[in-house]
């Protein structure tokens, strides 16, 4: 861990005391006095309350507010650490499950940030109080000496006393007080330093966020976003359930009503029987297009049979003749059927449309508990991958599922996309 204000000082100790940081240092340690001791009071107080309620039941709750005590110090001490260290520290604490006080507390607690925490507050109360106020004095005590001539000089003609016996009334002669004042004021420039640089050691080995609190921050962004991808995809089933039952079978029945209503005036010299036929034909078509945008929301055979079955099936419909080699043991997870699935409607998109190729394989398998996907088309290479806003969701897509998705396409071809998606996610 880099200490800014040792960093500054062991490089330029000389300028050091000419910079503003000796300046810094008093003001944090200053105000870190006057903290600790607050701090310390307020744990003493806790706890001696805490312990003398136990006795009537409600201690306990006395004493887990002071377990969470170090949190509010933590942070007041992180905004605080910015007079001597411009790196900010990163807070420790993870996202909440709830609101309220309940969930609160009680994710706290389980969290080890929280204890180390109430440590720190312990050592700014007992020993950063303790050493505060001994460089409080010694600070003091060398402006009062620097400032003496101008003291006895204020006073005149009362005397000021130097030392046991020895009355001063001239300024001169407060010379020498003065002289040590300006020996310790630069005392106090380098043991400010010191005392502000090992109080944010402290700080950064205590309050500061580790790698288990990361790693936990990040599994549960991956959960959360991994939910938030599911209940995408329950909510897209619903609406392809209401598309497949209420708007497609109103579609159906306009259309058989318009076909009788058809019926009806063939044979009659009418001008509306070109109308109704013309608009049956356009319910037809908007029937057609709501049925292809139903199997896009979500393919049922993917639902049915699987990710094989529906490579298969958009390998039927594709301009470009695919040759599908697909052989997975078992079926996967929903979410990587379905990531997989629109990878590969993606690729065989792009294919069809600029590739330039006559042929697209596509093959699958699982490997050590993860699927792997590669497709290729002969085409004449060159893609893009970032210039299409279609690879990049399904990218971040698979990111979210702790996957990868590569693609190469030199100059010439082939192009080939490369997902490799865990299947125990």
């Amino acid at each position: 861990m880099t200490v800014a204000v040792w960093e500054s000082m062991r490089r330029r100790p000389v300028r050091f005391a000419l910079s503003a940081w000796p300046v810094r240092c008093w003001a944090f340690l200053l105000s870190g006095t006057v903290v600790g001791f607050g701090v310390l009071m307020l744990m003493a107080a806790l706890l001696v309350l805490g312990v003398g309620l136990s006795v009537v039941g409600v201690g306990m709750l006395v004493l887990m507010g002071l377990a969470v005590l170090g949190i509010p110090v933590a942070r007041l001490e992180r905004r605080r650490l910015r007079l001597v260290e411009p790196e900010p520290l990163l807070d420790p604490h993870g996202s909440l499950p709830g609101t309220g006080a309940r969930p609160w507390l009680r994710t706290r607690l389980r969290e080890r940030a929280t204890w180390r925490e109430l440590g720190y507050s312990l050592v700014l109360g007992v020993v950063f109080t303790a050493t505060g106020i001994g460089f409080t004095a010694l600070l003091g005590l060398s402006l009062i000496l620097t400032a003496t001539p101008v003291i006895v000089w204020a006073i005149a003609p009362d005397t000021v006393m130097l030392g046991p016996g020895r009355a001063i009334s001239d300024p001169v002669a407060a010379l020498p007080g003065s002289a040590v004042g300006l020996l310790g004021l630069f005392v106090s420039v380098y043991v400010g330093g010191l005392l502000a640089g090992a109080h944010v050691w402290v700080a950064q080995f205590l309050l500061s966020a580790r790698d288990e609190d990361l790693s936990s921050r990040v599994i549960e962004l991956t959960r959360s976003r991994a939910r938030l991808i599911d209940a995408f995809e329950a909510e897209r089933r619903r609406i392809e359930r209401d598309l497949h039952d209420g708007a497609q079978q109103r579609l159906v029945a306009l259309s058989m009503t318009l076909g009788l209503a058809e019926l009806e005036l063939r044979g009659h010299d009418s001008a509306a029987g070109p109308l109704v036929a013309r608009a049956r034909g356009e319910a037809s078509e908007a029937l057609d297009q709501l049925r292809s945008l139903v199997r896009g929301i979500h393919p049922q055979v993917l639902t049915d049979h699987g990710l094989p079955a529906a490579v298969a099936e958009l390998a039927l419909r594709n301009p470009i003749p695919v040759t599908v080699d697909v052989d997975l043991p078992r079926r996967l997870a929903p979410s990587v059927e379905t990531t997989a699935y629109f990878t590969v409607t993606e690729a065989l998109t792009n294919a069809s449309k600029h590739s330039g190729g006559d042929q697209v394989t596509v093959v699958g398998r699982l490997r050590d508990d993860k699927l792997v996907l590669l497709i290729t088309d002969n085409g004449h290479g060159g893609a893009d991958p970032a210039a299409g806003a279609g690879l990049q969701g399904l990218a971040d897509r698979v990111a979210i599922l702790r996957g990868t998705l590569v693609m190469t396409s030199p100059p010439g071809g082939p192009t080939q996309l490369r997902l490799e998606v865990p299947c125990s996610v």
